[in-house]
Parts: structure tokens; C-alpha cells; sequence
């Protein structure tokens, strides 16, 4: 069963991940395309974790089960707006 702190753990691995992977890049260890590539693949995970964190919060505010909530396609959650 996934908990809120198990999705805020994986969001600050996502988040370490992609500092290193920019830091990488500053100095030259890696190639553009291969960072560029990587960093996407972060980017949906974190916005799939938070979307997911926010889902399980709010049915907890509405009385819900928020282990009921899903992680949603990347297309779903990658066209939201801000």
C-alpha cells in the first residue's frame, strides 16, 4: 500500500535526480541529448508523484479512501494546467 510518505520520498529521489543530472551536464559529463531525454522522463514522474499526492489528499478531505486514487497517464497529467 503506497502512503503519502512513501510518494514524498519518491519525489525527492526524483528531485536529487534530476539535480544531479543538470549538474552533470554543467560539467560536461554527459551529452544534451541524453540529459534532455532523462530530465523528461523525471519531469512526468514528478508530475504523475504530485498529482497522485494530491488526489489521495483530497479524497481524504472528502471523507474518500485515498488509497482508491490512481496514477494517471503521463498524457493526463502532463497537459494540466497551471
Amino acid at each position: 500500500m503506497t502512503t503519502d510518505q512513501d510518494i514524498l520520498s519518491t519525489i525527492s529521489s526524483l528531485v536529487a535526480e534530476e539535480k544531479e543530472l543538470r549538474e552533470r551536464r554543467e560539467r560536461g559529463e554527459t551529452d544534451a541529448e541524453t540529459e534532455l531525454s532523462r530530465l523528461r522522463d523525471v519531469e512526468t514522474q514528478l508530475d504523475q508523484c504530485w498529482d497522485l499526492l494530491r488526489q489521495r489528499r483530497a479524497k481524504a478531505e472528502f471523507g474518500e479512501d485515498p488509497a482508491s486514487a490512481q496514477v494517471r497517464p503521463p498524457d493526463e497529467v502532463e497537459g494540466y494546467l497551471s
